[in-house]
């Protein structure tokens, strides 16, 4: 009971002192550091520590790039794993790996609504663990309603960033009614997980859950009523090609 107690007032701790690492302006800092000329996207950026290990923190640096399109935007996305000083001075702060990308992100009636660093369990390898970047985009149609959130997995490389899966659907609403009763709407809810077998190419290979459901709405009297369909679910399996993930094939359908 007493190493329980212990083993989780030193987890509070450390989550305490990543969280505070963070608040302390690190993103701000390796902003600086790397992009003295460049504006940041404060809203966005993320600075969040890699769980399981101590000291280390994942950033996220979305840069605005000049655009001359009106009602359009794009950014450039520097994404860093820091390891911090042992006496948590930020100024010491060292970059482990890195990967940075042009035109990362693009915003136009699609808007970037939230940047998310997801620090589960993603082990690929013995010597592999990524972590994953999440984005929620929206939309701004009333009478379109359209909300897509997307996962890319990043694997340290020695001083670079592998990013072995780029931008995978997870979950996703979209509708399309009259603004009043009357229409069809669709949600997909979809969970990754690591699976216990691999390919020849030495990474596990991932399975990715989808539950769909369908609904619509009517007048009915003096009432809107909304009518569900029985969800329908789908695994599939994402294996690994030596480059990046792919959907293979469906394994499992209930």
């Amino acid at each position: 009971m007493v190493r329980r107690f212990l083993a989780a007032g030193l987890l509070a701790a450390f989550c305490i002192a990543g969280h505070a690492a963070c608040d302390t302006g690190l993103a701000e800092r390796m902003h600086a550091k790397l992009h003295p000329q460049r504006a940041l996207d404060h809203e966005r950026a993320v600075c969040d520590p890699w769980r399981g290990l101590p000291g280390r923190f994942i950033v996220v640096l979305p840069m605005p790039r000049p655009s001359s399109e009106p009602g359009a935007a794009q950014f450039d996305l520097d994404v860093l794993v820091v390891q911090q000083a042992d006496n948590g001075n930020t100024e010491r702060a060292k970059i482990v790996s890195r990967l940075f990308e042009e035109s990362a992100l693009i915003e136009d009636t699609v808007r970037i609504g939230e940047i998310k660093v997801d620090t589960a369990r993603y082990t690929l390898a013995a010597d592999a663990r990524a972590f994953g970047v999440r984005i929620l985009r929206q939309g701004s149609s009333r009478a379109n309603p359209y909300s897509e959130e997307t996962l890319t997995l990043y694997v340290p490389q020695g001083q670079k960033l592998a990013k072995v899966l780029d931008a995978l659907p997870v979950t996703l609403e979209r509708g399309e009614w009259d603004t009043n009763c009357t229409g069809n709407f669709e949600t997909v809810r979809g969970t990754l997980s690591v699976a216990r077998g691999s390919t020849h190419s030495g990474y596990a290979d991932l399975i990715l859950r989808e539950a769909r459901s369908k609904s619509r709405s009517a007048p009915q009297g003096e009432e809107c009523a909304t009518h569900e369909r029985a969800p329908t679910f789908k695994s599939s399996v994402l294996r690994y090609d030596g480059a990046g993930y792919r959907v293979s094939k469906a394994v499992a359908s209930d």
